[in-house]
C-alpha cells in the first residue's frame, strides 16, 4: 500500500520540474540570441569605421550593379576609392570582381576594369575576375586566381558595413585580407540607409557562419 501511494507523487514531480526549467531555458536562449546578434552588429559597425589599408599584393574591388558597362553609383564609389589606393602605391594590381546578370552584355568585373583603365590605371595592372553571382562565389573565384598567381594578401574595397563579412570570406579562401571601405556613395548617405545595411550585413554574416553560404538578401545592391 505504501508503494502504490508514493507512485503518483513521483509521476507528478516530473512535469512540475519541467515547468520550472522551461521558462529559464527560453529566457537563456533569448539572451544568447540577443548577445549574438548585438555582438555581430557591433563588429559590423566597428570594422566599417576602420581603414586597414597597408601594402598588399592586390587591391580587391567587390562588384555591384552596372548598366551596359557603366558602373552604378555604388560601384563607382568603390572604384574611385580603389583608384586612390592604387595611386598611393598600396598594391601594384587592382582586381575587379563580379559576374554578369542574365541578359547583360558586361559583367560587374568588366565594368570596373573599363572604368579604371579610363581613369589612368594601365591595363596590365587591372585584372577582371568575372565569376560569382554573390560575394562568396566571387571570393572563391578570386581565391583560385590568387593561388595561381602567388598572391597571399589583399585589401578589400567595398561599402563600410560589408567589410566584416567580406574580410571573413576572403580569409576563409586563404587570403590575408584587410579592408579599406569607401566613405562615399549611396550606402553611407543617410543614417537610415546605414542602419538598414548594418542590419542586412549582421543577418548575412550570421547566416554565413551557420550555413557557410552567401545569402541573396545580404549583398549590397543599391542601384
Amino acid at each position: 500500500m505504501t508503494r502504490s501511494a508514493e507512485a503518483p507523487t513521483r509521476t507528478h514531480s516530473r512535469p512540475r520540474a519541467a515547468l520550472t526549467w522551461a521558462p529559464r531555458v527560453v529566457v537563456g536562449a533569448l539572451v544568447i540570441g540577443l548577445l549574438l546578434v548585438g555582438g555581430t552588429a557591433f563588429r559590423v559597425w566597428q570594422l566599417g569605421r576602420v581603414d586597414e589599408r597597408s601594402p598588399t599584393d592586390v587591391i580587391l574591388v567587390l562588384g555591384a550593379a552596372q548598366y551596359d558597362g557603366r558602373p552604378s553609383p555604388v560601384l563607382q564609389a568603390r572604384l574611385e576609392h580603389a583608384l586612390t589606393l592604387y595611386q598611393q602605391g598600396v598594391a601594384p594590381t587592382v582586381v575587379t570582381v563580379g559576374g554578369a546578370a542574365k541578359g547583360d552584355q558586361f559583367s560587374e568585373a568588366e565594368a570596373g576594369d573599363r572604368w579604371l583603365t579610363e581613369h589612368g590605371v594601365p591595363n596590365r595592372d587591372v585584372l577582371p575576375v568575372d565569376e560569382g553571382k554573390d560575394t562568396l562565389g566571387s571570393f572563391e573565384a578570386v581565391g583560385s586566381v590568387a593561388k595561381q598567381r602567388g598572391w597571399s594578401s589583399a585589401v578589400i574595397v567595398s561599402d563600410p558595413w560589408h567589410s566584416l563579412r567580406s574580410r571573413t570570406m576572403a580569409r576563409d579562401v586563404g587570403l590575408d585580407a584587410t579592408t579599406s571601405p569607401t566613405k562615399s556613395g549611396p550606402v553611407v548617405q543617410t543614417r537610415q540607409t546605414q542602419f538598414f545595411y548594418i542590419v542586412r550585413e549582421t543577418a548575412g554574416l550570421i547566416y554565413y557562419h551557420l550555413a557557410h553560404a552567401s545569402s541573396d538578401f545580404s549583398d549590397p545592391s543599391l542601384q
